[in-house]
């Protein structure tokens, strides 16, 4: 009978990975509000791959896009995304306008949940490999990044002063579109470069 979980071992050592940073992450942190606004998707995301984990495994790809974004969110908590220190390093030492590491996040917004939707759609669906499929799982990415600014606004809006950390804006009129575009970004290139190593690892899972 094929193992319906031949890297057990490797999904274990991600969510320990991932323990170990949120414990980090919240200690200390630079707003503990805004930490539970940026943070929150990835104890939703935890909370929905715990529970479906025996049912409906993915694949180690999908797992390690999404504890690699887990990880950016806690980071991303810990000192608010205008603020994490590497990247305000970066924007000094190439005189950038802004800390970038709010980019980075979107980006990753798009690239990981790509795979995700990715897999889930061919393991679920009819759908067949190729152009529909591209389209339609960069649509979802567009869609997911066109809901997360939509909360960032009604957070905003009802906090006021409170949620602007977690707004980002950084003083850019633009930030709502070159979010979502930079996460549309990040699922193309998903798209463009993971296909192979994804086919791969779908063959050795017993959906």
């Amino acid at each position: 009978m094929k193992n319906k979980y031949p890297d057990q071992i490797y999904h274990y050592l991600l969510l320990g990975i991932v323990f170990i940073v949120g414990l980090w992450s919240v200690i200390n942190p630079h707003d503990l509000f805004t930490w539970f606004l940026e943070t929150f998707p990835a104890f939703i995301g935890l909370v929905v791959m715990t529970a479906t984990y025996r049912r409906f495994p993915l694949t180690p790809l999908a797992y390690t896009l999404i504890a690699i974004h887990c990880c950016i969110l806690f980071v991303g908590g810990h000192y608010t995304y205008a603020e994490v220190p590497l990247f305000n390093w970066i924007r000094d030492a190439f005189h950038l306008a802004r800390n970038h590491y709010d980019r980075l996040g979107h980006f990753w917004q798009g690239f990981g949940p790509a795979i995700v939707a990715r897999e889930i759609i061919i393991r679920t669906s009819p759908l067949k490999k190729g152009k529909w499929l591209f389209f339609l799982v960069m649509c979802f990415c567009l869609a997911l990044s066109a809901c997360y600014e939509l909360l960032e606004w009604r957070v905003s809006v009802a906090t006021g002063s409170a949620g602007d950390a977690f707004l980002g804006t950084q003083g850019d009129i633009w930030d709502t579109q070159e979010d979502m575009a930079t996460a549309w970004m990040g699922s193309i290139a998903a798209l463009l470069v993971l296909p192979k190593l994804h086919d791969r690892q779908l063959a050795r899972i017993k959906s």
